[in-house]
Order: C-alpha cells, then sequence, then structure tokens
C-alpha cells in the first residue's frame, strides 16, 4: 500500500424519515471523518429532483462553479488523495 493507507468502503442507508428530515444528507460523502467537500473545497447545494427523491430537493456538490447531483469519479479520487497526502504529512 504506498503511503501506508488502505481505503475501506462504507455504507450506509438512510430511512425515509430521515431522508425527509433532512435530505441533504442523502448522498454524503465522508473521508477521514470529513465531509468530501472540505477536501476539495466545494459547496453543498440543492436542485428540484426528477425521481428518487421526491417532492425532496436533491443534494448537490458544487465546484467551481459546477454542480454535480453524482459525485464525479474524478473528485471523489481527488479528494482521497488529498486525504492521504494530509493525512501522511500530519504523521
Amino acid at each position: 500500500m504506498p503511503l501506508g493507507i488502505e481505503p475501506v468502503l462504507e455504507t450506509r442507508e438512510i430511512d425515509d424519515a430521515t431522508f425527509k428530515a433532512n435530505p441533504s444528507e442523502s448522498n454524503r460523502i465522508w473521508i477521514a471523518g470529513k465531509p468530501m467537500e472540505e477536501w476539495v473545497n466545494a459547496s453543498v447545494g440543492s436542485s428540484p429532483c426528477c425521481s428518487v427523491c421526491g417532492d425532496s430537493e436533491c443534494r448537490t456538490v458544487d465546484v467551481g462553479g459546477t454542480a454535480y447531483e453524482v459525485v464525479p469519479e474524478d473528485l471523489l479520487v481527488k479528494a482521497g488523495l488529498i486525504a492521504a497526502l494530509t493525512m501522511n504529512a500530519e504523521k
């Protein structure tokens, strides 16, 4: 393992009541204990949903003026690399 870090994927499903109370918690990605958007200097927004969220707003991640309902793979990889480098530098 380069950098001595082993990635682990953990998924958690939220129930309908939790989603309806706070739809912005859906589709949230955490890396090393922080929301992904903190690693890539992004913000969280919302947009009208077209399907799965019903009447609720979809959670979006806004980076450099572009809003994503689905986080692009390259943004996820970038956040992971920044986290790994930061964690390695703190050792």
